[in-house]
């Protein structure tokens, strides 16, 4: 079992996120005219600051580029309150990618990977991990050969009492399983989506799937988001709780995910125990989807008002 969390340090990937805003997507061969865009950091950023935001110390310990975008990237980190545990790659940029949020809030990426699929188990193994340290493990930087060897080096070295979270991301079924199980292993909190875990599974059925989840996961527990469906948890040896969502009319999905998980390591940290940990990460996420753009995690104080009814 887990221990109290005291600080998120993140070893997945931030990236740029090139955010356009259209209509619908594109026929192949067609073109649409975006009616809105932006450029920001993206992927492990949004969990991050969703975490930040509920007040707990983040610090990114993955890796990052030298050229502008990993610039854009450290400056809004540091913007965010987040600390940066490792030097900028020589000679790589940081990553992006383009992704586009259609009529209905959906939303579709294409990604260029850079400096952050190039981490080293030197790098990981620099990291000063604290008592109580949550670890977060993005599948994205399962997909590349130098992360895949570095931190499935590194977690079999990590002390009993940090926390290891996963987020297995839309790509699961692409980790070689040789990555995918030493990783099972260590894990305490197994965070996916409907999808992803019947990918994993072969379970269409939710409960079903994060059952399977639970057995194979190692050591806390499965939290299996159904969007507008909420969310259900599940842990070894016991059955399925179900926490429902919150009714709101969502305008972007775009980072809804990266909100729940942000903010359940972050209810985990205040010593709430999962369920409540559960509801209140479904609160940031339904509040998350009310916003359009990637980083739309709420504040602390926000999540408050709204589980008070405010």
């Amino acid at each position: 079992m887990s221990s109290p969390v005291n600080r998120l340090v993140h070893v997945g990937n931030v990236v740029i996120d090139l955010v356009m805003e259209v209509p619908a997507l594109p026929r192949p061969g067609g073109d649409v005219l975006a009616t809105s865009s932006q450029v920001t950091p993206g992927g492990g950023y949004n969990v991050m600051v969703a975490s930040a935001r509920q007040g707990i110390e983040v610090a990114y310990g993955g890796a990052h580029g030298s050229g502008p975008f990993g610039e854009l990237a450290r400056a809004r980190l540091a913007e965010a309150g987040i600390s940066i545990l490792q030097k900028a790659t020589p000679d790589a940029d940081t990553g992006f990618d383009v992704a586009f949020v259609d009529g209905d809030g959906e939303r579709t990426f294409a990604t260029s990977v850079g400096a952050e699929a190039t981490l080293t188990y030197e790098q990981l193994a620099g990291i000063g991990l604290r008592s109580g340290d949550a670890i977060y493990v993005s599948g994205y930087g399962l997909l590349y050969p130098a992360n895949q060897a570095a931190l499935t080096h590194w977690l079999g070295t990590l002390p009993g009492d940090a926390t290891v979270v996963v987020d297995p991301g839309p790509l699961v079924a692409d980790i070689p399983a040789d990555v995918l199980g030493p990783v099972l292993d260590r894990t305490d909190w197994w965070s996916c989506n409907h999808d992803e875990a019947t990918a994993m599974t072969g379970h269409a059925d939710p409960d079903q799937a994060a059952v399977a989840l639970a057995r194979r996961t190692g050591r806390s527990g499965v939290v299996l988001r159904m969007g507008p469906r909420g969310c259900i948890l599940a842990m070894p040896g016991s059955g399925t709780l179900r926490i429902p969502a919150f009714e709101v009319t969502a305008v972007d999905s775009n980072g809804a995910g990266d909100a729940h998980v942000g903010v359940f390591v972050a209810a985990l940290a205040d010593g709430l125990p999962p369920e409540r940990a559960a509801r209140r990460a479904n609160a940031a996420s339904a509040l998350a989807v009310t916003r359009r753009g990637p980083a739309t995690a709420p504040s602390r104080e926000e999540v408050d008002r709204f589980l008070d009814g405010g």
